[in-house]
């Protein structure tokens, strides 16, 4: 049974989590699988980040910002992946009251660094392929630490409000989280109080920085696309195209699997749902981005071949 921290104090020591299966031998694989998986997520994007800050000739800022993109994905998986393996390893399933806040603060804060970051990223590629002559003066090396620092800064306030209003909350109805990890919905379904200012305050929040920065990259790809579309051969069309096909092939995966965890109607949710999602999200991105922009990269190619990796 678990504790309470006074008996006037419905907040809990620790809450439980639902996890995947109860199964001995699923856990197991599930245990292996996912091992397997954040190894990959860490390594793969541990070999960008290298890479990057080993070769000067990659020391351009689609390169360094693809650096910090790499940092965050092994930063925001490391919030979750690990407490997961941990819990399919032990059987212990719990998890304390300070320590699922914490995963939810350092999870909402990555996850938001990462919609700043491909926002800048588009930008970055709208001054390339719009404004090629002004590309040095614009995206200088102090304006991309600019970039970097406020989208740091950025990303570590904005959960601030959220971590706090949902942690004042009276979760006394249950403190069985179902889920794999300390996520905002599954915390709120807990909770006896009306969440429904909470729910509006986050939700403003949160659309404040996701709109915000889906206008701002939807924009750059309308002018980056209609001057593609003005260049007059085939091959500098194409060769433009080129240059920003990997950042638009991540921002779909991630504003796709953000949407459908995310931006469901209400009635759609379900335990199973948001878990599939949640987990496509966690997973998928990480693991995807390493693959679509070093694939087809000529520079990352002729540094993995110097490196024998290749």
């Amino acid at each position: 049974m678990l504790k309470r921290t006074s008996e006037n104090n419905s907040n809990p020591i620790e809450f439980s989590m639902q996890g995947f299966s109860d199964s001995p031998k699923l856990k197991f694989h599930l245990f292996i699988t996912f091992l397997l998986i954040y190894l990959t997520i860490v390594i793969s994007n541990l070999t960008i980040v290298a890479s990057i800050i080993s070769c000067t000739h990659l020391h351009t800022p689609m390169y360094i910002f693809l650096c910090n993109l790499s940092v965050i994905d092994i930063f925001y998986t490391s919030t979750i992946l690990p407490k997961l393996l941990d819990m399919l390893f032990t059987q212990c399933k719990t998890i304390s009251f300070a320590g699922c806040f914490i995963q939810m603060y350092f999870f909402i804060a990555f996850a938001c660094s990462e919609f700043l970051l491909l926002a800048v990223m588009a930008y970055d590629r709208y001054v390339a392929i719009c404004n090629p002559l002004h590309y040095s003066l614009l995206m200088s090396p102090k304006t991309c630490a600019y970039l970097i620092l406020g989208n740091w800064i950025g990303s570590l306030l904005d959960p601030i409000p959220h971590t706090i209003l949902i942690s004042k909350l009276s979760f006394c109805s249950s403190h069985h989280i179902n889920h794999f990890f300390c996520d905002v919905s599954p915390l709120l379904k807990l909770s006896c109080n009306d969440t429904s200012s909470v729910e509006m305050w986050t939700f403003i929040l949160g659309g404040v920085i996701g709109m915000s920065c889906f206008t701002l990259t939807l924009a750059s790809y309308v002018f980056i696309i209609s001057s593609i579309l003005n260049i007059q051969s085939e091959t500098g069309r194409r060769k433009a195209f080129s240059t920003c096909a990997s950042h638009i092939t991540c921002v779909f995966t991630f504003y796709g699997t953000m949407t459908c965890l995310y931006m469901r109607p209400r009635a759609m949710y379900s335990p199973g749902q948001d878990k599939f999602f949640a987990l496509l999200y966690v997973i998928l991105i990480p693991i995807a981005n390493p693959p679509i922009y070093t694939l087809k990269n000529t520079d990352f190619k002729k540094v993995f071949k110097q490196i024998k990796l290749y």
